[in-house]
């Protein structure tokens, strides 16, 4: 990390202003090549968490009237000296500025490449660095409080909580073992096994939440499925507040498959709206209802539609089969027409019935209860540790397995040599998860999703 970085950290976009992030051992350096401040001091002689007003230059011609913030190792976001400029926040003003500062000795910034020195200079560790594209990407309250939770350290200190215990119990049977002449009590099978067993349970619990916890910060993939004229588009019009899909009384009008992130409650939902799900001479239609079940299979959520004023007939039945064992509700449409429906059994068919009118999005409260029951966010506590990436998901299920392991050993009176591979196994799983013992592989492949400048 001996070179400088540099990049807009602002979106390309016009706005009030932009700001270019450099950072690195020459960034104060390579910043007094292309700033003159208006005081006529260096910024080099400024002390850390300073401002300077001046200019930037390139070429011995103005650029930009700017504001420079210095930042002093150890004491900044990457824990290098930084120096950030900001300018006027127009794309080409923005761009002209970076590019006077990578003539001047920067390089470009990889993506992510600001928060992985972070890391790798011990500013956070790797859960709390995946906390913050949480953060930037948050698109509702209870996602921004989950990943401020992250980038606090609440899943860290979790994680050091059970490898502390862990390590404890091992590094005791290990000197038991290698040192038997010395006079080290013998740990219990008793002791250990509740050891191993408050482990199991709170990692249990990380797990269990997992899937809300992904809700609130990340977004569930959904499908708005049933046959045609069901009100599917209708009901994908009520939930992004706008005519985002044709509704008309003509069955099949949805062919190809139309998607629209909303949020609903404290949930972000990416929505596909699906052609209508019935057999059909029609090969564009029938091409539509194989993507509709493409969507299903993949989708986090289900909302199943149907038609309250009508009987229900052999296409719906498929939808059942087809929503079977899944994350689904079972959503009744049109009750502002008289029900020719089998409500009975939608009923013993589905986990989460909610009837609606999307004409005149009647039940809309009720639904978005539905689906906060259904994810389970509606009774995570945003305050605790959550696991919210498949990364982090992963390691803490490969450390629950050997944990679960270590337990079976320990009932079955295998050696204590045996029983402690298996926690140590655990151990790493889990220090594997703060990036404490990550390969470089799986660090360069967390900052990879990150965007540049951040």
């Amino acid at each position: 990390m001996s070179d400088t970085i540099a990049a807009v950290s602002t979106p390309i976009a016009s706005g009030g202003i932009g700001v270019i992030r450099i950072s690195g051992e020459d960034a104060i350096l390579i910043a007094d090549k292309v700033f003159n401040a208006t005081s006529g001091k260096p910024l080099s002689s400024l002390k850390g968490y300073s401002a300077a007003h001046g200019r930037v230059h390139m070429n011995s011609e103005d650029v930009d009237e700017c504001v420079a913030l210095v930042f002093l190792a150890p004491k900044s976001y990457t824990g290098e000296n930084t120096v950030e400029i900001s300018c006027h926040g127009g794309i080409y003003v923005t761009n002209q500025v970076l590019r006077a500062i990578l003539s001047a000795g920067a390089r470009p910034a990889e993506a992510g490449e600001f928060t992985k020195r972070a890391f790798l200079n011990g500013k956070m560790d790797l859960s709390e660095a995946e906390a913050v594209m949480s953060l930037i990407s948050a698109q509702g309250q209870q996602g921004m409080k989950a990943a401020m939770t992250a980038l606090d350290g609440a899943l860290s200190r979790k994680t050091d909580e059970l490898c502390s215990a862990l390590i404890s119990a091992s590094a005791h049977m290990a000197a038991w073992v290698d040192y038997p002449d010395e006079e080290i009590p013998e740990i219990s099978d008793d002791a250990l096994r509740e050891t191993l067993t408050q482990v199991k349970n709170q990692l249990t619990e990380l797990l269990s939440k997992f899937d809300a916890g992904k809700a609130l910060t990340s977004g569930v993939d959904t499908a708005i499925v049933g046959k045609p004229n069901v009100g599917k588009s209708a009901l994908m019009n009520m939930l992004s507040g706008f005519s985002r899909s044709i509704v008309t009384d003509i069955a099949g009008t949805t062919r190809d498959v139309v998607e629209e992130t909303v949020r609903v409650g404290s949930v972000i939902l990416r929505l596909a709206d699906t052609a209508g799900i019935r057999e059909s001479s029609d090969v564009v239609e029938s091409i539509g209802v194989d993507l509709a079940k493409t969507k299903i299979e993949r989708a986090g959520l289900i909302l199943a539609v149907f038609d309250g004023s009508r009987e229900l007939d052999e296409s719906d039945k498929e939808i059942f089969g087809l929503c079977r064992g899944r994350d689904v509700i079972a959503i009744v449409n049109k009750t502002d027409l008289p029900s020719k429906t089998d409500i009975d059994y939608i009923k013993s068919t589905f986990p989460e019935t909610v009837f609606i009118s999307a004409k005149s999005h009647e039940g809309e409260d009720d639904l978005t209860a539905a689906i906060e029951r259904v994810l389970g966010t509606d009774k995570i506590d945003t305050s605790k540790a959550m696991l919210t990436t498949e990364r982090q998901r992963s390691n803490a299920l490969a450390a629950l397995e050997s944990i679960e392991q270590a337990i079976d050993a320990l009932d079955m009176g295998i050696t204590m040599d045996a029983v402690n591979v298996c926690i140590d196994t655990a151990i790493d799983r889990l220090l594997e998860l703060t990036g404490k013992k990550a390969k470089e592989t799986v660090v360069d492949e967390v900052f990879s999703q990150f965007c540049v400048g951040k």
